[in-house]
């Protein structure tokens, strides 16, 4: 039975390190998630346009910055999206998809589909809001400890497993 591992980091670089030593110790793309606040590139308001989906993509206004568009670079499915109530914000992996279609419920939504409860959810989208990375290892029950003892080891100053 899969379970998710929720890492919470206070720096891009922290995330970073994290993912390339998930990947070295053999967790697929798949496998991998990184949520973050995306940053306005000028300073000034988002443009973008609304997709089918609802959501509006402000990938032409936002970008992630740093290490979170090198972490993009590492992971399959990166996008920009604008989340009602939580503004925009980066999504890497296969989270994306669930927060694309998660237009109401926010990340607290699209986390649901992850195994994370709705309170919970809540907790940690306020924590994307005020600039955390949200890192999330989906993995089988015998690699659980090793994701969060990586995500321990690169500063996660919080680690849960659901």
């Amino acid at each position: 039975m899969d379970r998710s591992v929720v890492g919470v980091f206070r720096s891009e670089e922290q995330a970073e390190r994290a993912v390339s030593e998930l990947r070295d110790k053999g967790f697929r793309d798949n496998e991998i998630n990184i949520v973050a606040k995306g940053r306005n590139k000028g300073g000034g308001q988002e443009r973008g346009r609304r997709g089918q989906s609802g959501v509006e993509d402000v990938s032409g206004g936002v970008t992630a910055g740093g290490a979170i568009g090198g972490l993009a670079g590492l992971l399959a499915g990166a996008g920009a999206l604008a989340i009602p109530g939580v503004g925009p914000i980066v999504a890497a992996g296969p989270i994306a998809a669930a927060l694309s279609g998660a237009v109401t419920g926010g990340v607290a939504g699209g986390l649901l589909d992850f195994g994370i409860p709705e309170e919970k959810g809540r907790q940690l989208e306020r924590e994307v809001k005020e600039g955390k990375i949200l890192a999330l290892v989906k993995a089988r029950e015998e690699k659980v400890d090793e994701a969060a003892e990586i995500f321990r080891r690169n500063g996660a100053v919080e680690v849960e497993t659901h």
